[in-house]
């Protein structure tokens, strides 16, 4: 894995901190082998973020079978008008960015006039994908400024800066993404650094019927498909392999015990490959899986102990008519939380 290079010119209402750790070949190398080397083969799911599965995400985002962009979207409109008067003398920190589409919302109900009284901090790990949104915020809201924090915002929320008043902001199922214990971890820290008068807009998908939740993660263009087996070619990449994306399925379900969506790919035929980074061959039988992503689901009684456990207060739950997706407003709990590692 390697980071882009920072950009010399920018414009003078953004700046850039760089907070990301070195991540060496040879640990890349280590972790996807550990994977496809143990019995219940598993690639983590960064590899599924190249540029081509960016691509490909982006275009899922915009199926219809996909609900939680079009819900969130309009869930994000409400907020918005919930927090109008709130929202000047702010630092507003998103984490894990993407598009710049569902910030823009907010800070669309933000008055001309207090629009330079606001700091956008977008927290995410490219370079090049938050700076072109951030190029298109400043030529949409002109007198906002931009704090770029290039971070892995999972393992680092310490050391996001901000000063004043902050709104931090989670969207899509990105929260699903991590496990249970990941997932409290990381709010819990959030609330380890939140200030009594700070505020944690979360987006939280729902559990829902089967059916809802299959077609979502198996679109009719087969574009979740393609942007799954693309792992493999970035796998392929990084350790010397020669897998054949053909010779998987793209297999998504609900696992209704741990309430998640499980996202794998399924050998079509026995599979035999080699890594120049590894002593033995690398097998897959006929049948056998590799995990690539799990996106776990909420209920009402989830977010109620998230709340009590992580050290939040629910301020707001904000869902649409079928409760779908939820989008909920934390701020800290009146006491003093440490940062947990």
């Amino acid at each position: 894995m390697h980071f882009e290079k920072m950009e010399t010119c920018l414009h003078p209402n953004i700046k850039i901190d760089n907070l990301l750790p070195e991540i060496g070949k040879k640990e890349v190398i280590k972790k996807i082998l550990a994977g496809l080397t143990c019995k219940n083969k598993y690639i983590s799911s960064i590899f599924l973020y190249d540029e081509k599965g960016s691509r490909l995400f982006e275009e899922i985002t915009r199926l219809p079978e996909y609900y939680i962009p079009r819900i969130e979207k309009s869930l994000i409109r409400n907020a918005a008008t919930y927090l109008n008067d709130w929202l000047q003398n702010v630092n507003i920190v998103e984490y894990g960015c993407g598009d710049c589409s569902k910030i823009s919302i907010l800070l669309e109900s933000i008055s001309t006039e207090n629009l330079n009284t606001v700091c956008y901090t977008p927290v995410d790990v490219s370079h090049s994908a938050i700076l072109e949104s951030a190029n298109i915020l400043l030529n949409n809201f002109c007198g906002l400024r931009i704090h770029i924090v290039l971070a892995d915002f999972v393992k680092q929320v310490g050391l996001i800066p901000g000063a004043g008043r902050r709104i931090f902001c989670l969207f899509g199922s990105t929260i699903g993404n991590l496990t249970r214990e990941q997932a409290l971890r990381f709010c819990k820290n959030v609330a380890g650094i939140m200030r009594p008068n700070d505020l944690f807009l979360l987006g939280m998908d729902m559990v829902k019927s089967r059916e809802i939740l299959f077609k979502a993660y198996n679109d009719s263009l087969n574009i979740t498909s393609e942007f799954n087996r693309n792992i493999l070619n970035v796998v392929n990449k990084l350790i010397g392999t020669d897998f054949d994306p053909r010779s998987f399925e793209h297999l998504a379900f609900f696992n209704e015990e741990k309430a998640r969506i499980e996202m794998h790919l399924r050998a079509k035929k026995d599979i035999d490959t080699f890594s120049p980074y590894c002593s033995k061959k690398i097998t897959i039988k006929k049948g056998e899986t590799i995990h690539t992503e799990n996106s776990h689901k909420f209920t009402n009684e989830h977010i109620k102990e998230l709340a009590k456990t992580a050290g939040f207060e629910i301020q707001e739950i904000f869902t649409d008519e079928h409760n779908w997706f939820s989008l909920v407003l934390f701020s800290k709990y009146n006491q003093e939380l440490p940062y947990h590692v």
